[in-house]
């Protein structure tokens, strides 16, 4: 029975999005036009979710799933690193969370060359900044690094 578990969480979930968006009020027709209301989208995703969900339960009445084995470390540290970003992006900065979190996932997932780890951790969040400030020109949240940029 704990096969189905995640099968009907999964339902459960799509249920109370379903009944969510359902609480909408309809958009005039100034607004929307001849397409479709804002409450639609929402609608058909969690209808095929439940659909994909219940493929899920034919498969797993069909073929049992064999017993799940426990994470290794490197999916837990992974885990517990969303919350190290998480943390540094409030308190600190976003580029500062990016460059920590990648230096350390690297480390985590097996990379032991230095200067490889420290060159992803840097050059990427420098892309990331420079494609979104100069190209699609967006800011970003104030920070450590982006009030030195920003000024």
């Amino acid at each position: 029975m704990t096969r189905y578990i995640v099968p009907a969480v999964i339902a459960i979930f799509s249920l109370i999005v379903i009944w969510a968006a359902l609480q909408l009020e309809l958009s005039p027709p100034i607004i929307v036009g001849e397409s479709m209301q804002p409450r639609a989208f929402p609608i058909f995703l969690m209808v095929l979710n439940l659909i994909l969900t219940g493929l899920l339960v034919l498969q797993i009445s069909r073929t049992p799933p064999d017993s799940v084995k426990v994470e290794p470390f490197a999916t837990w540290g992974s885990i517990a690193l969303m919350f190290v970003f998480y943390g540094l992006t409030t308190w600190l900065d976003m580029f500062i969370g990016i460059a920590v979190v990648m230096f350390c996932l690297s480390w985590l997932w097996g990379e032991r060359r230095v200067w490889i780890s420290l060159l992803t951790a840097v050059v990427t969040p420098f892309a990331i900044f420079l494609l979104f400030d100069k190209v699609l020109q967006i800011r970003f949240p104030r920070g450590i690094l982006t009030n030195l940029w920003y000024g």
